[in-house]
């Protein structure tokens, strides 16, 4: 889906399978190791308003712990989403904003962010169902 895509889809879309023999891992699993994991979706979506001081991102991050924002940096970084900045003052400042790749990846995390708000109500009811059909199941 393009960032101008306006066209309403409700089947699935033409993806190809990763991993098969005839068709090598795409790169999918390299970004969902990335963008699957909470915290990394999270600081992006922080980022997305501007760039931030760690205190700042550790506040606005619910829950994340010193040592989690810090693995989280410091991976987004690696990956090219996330630029680190240290001025030279006394004592340090650092600040963190999105690279332009890191910003691109804004517009998907918005898509997914509606998307939940959207279906929020049938998975909602779907779950229901099924652990009342399934009482023995216990998967949360």
């Amino acid at each position: 889906m393009s960032v101008t895509h306006t066209e309403v889809t409700t089947g699935p879309a033409e993806l190809e399978p990763c991993g098969r023999q005839d068709h090598p891992d795409c790169g999918i699993r390299d970004v969902l190791d990335r963008v699957g994991d909470k915290w990394s979706v999270l600081v992006i979506v922080e980022l997305a308003g501007g760039p931030r001081r760690f205190r700042e991102l550790q506040r606005a991050v619910d829950g994340i712990s010193q040592r989690m924002l810090t693995l989280t940096v410091r991976r987004l970084e690696r990956d090219g989403l996330v630029l680190r900045t240290v001025y030279a003052t006394v004592p340090a400042q650092v600040d963190y904003r999105l690279t332009e790749t890191g910003a691109s990846l804004t517009h998907l995390v918005k898509a997914l962010a509606d998307w939940s708000l959207q279906h929020r109500a049938p998975i909602a009811r779907a779950r229901e169902t099924y652990d009342s059909e399934h009482p023995d199941h216990d998967i949360r």
